[in-house]
């Protein structure tokens, strides 16, 4: 059964990196401090509100997941900054003719304090993506001492993107 194509498209991401002693804490483009001097584990710099934007903007096309384009095997990507891997993702959006409505994520962690830092994330965000900061949502909360984030053993964040066709193109 063919449908006609939808003008509004959404996808869901989600990241999680464990917390450990050595690495900066880098989560929206910002080095955060962690009252224990931890960092997020990963091949690239670990953002996790990055990652978990760019699954959402991949899976609302269907185009697979940051594994796909920046496979942890793969050299080239290693300690890459994520808001550039945040900028090749939405090249690709864009190429084809797709647009974001706005983006809405929850960072999940116990430490550190996520609050602070939520205005400069949106910035870097804003500038990669070429949107206004309004259309970007950036929220935190704790695990109730539950789960890995609660443990302070990871921090996590869920994404969800509104893609809209660019029908200028």
């Amino acid at each position: 059964m063919n449908k006609s194509s939808p003008n509004f498209r959404i996808g869901n991401g989600y990241d999680i990196h464990r917390l450990v002693k050595g690495r900066d804490l880098i989560i929206g483009g910002v080095k955060l401090n962690h009252p224990d001097n931890l960092g997020l584990d990963g091949h690239s710099d670990a953002d996790v509100l990055c990652h978990s934007i760019m699954d959402a903007l991949l899976g609302a096309l269907s185009l697979g997941d940051i594994g796909k384009y920046f496979p942890p095997t793969d050299e080239k990507w290693k300690n890459a900054d994520s808001l550039f891997l945040l900028s090749e993702v939405i090249d690709l959006i864009r190429n084809k003719k797709w647009e974001i409505n706005n983006i809405d994520s929850v960072i999940v962690a116990e430490r550190p304090k996520i609050k602070p830092y939520v205005e400069i994330m949106k910035k870097n965000i804003s500038d990669i993506l070429h949107i206004d900061t309004d259309y970007i949502g950036i929220k935190a909360t704790t695990n109730e001492k539950l789960g890995p984030e609660g443990r302070e053993e990871g921090i996590s964040c869920h994404s969800v993107v509104l893609l809209e066709k660019n029908e200028i193109f």
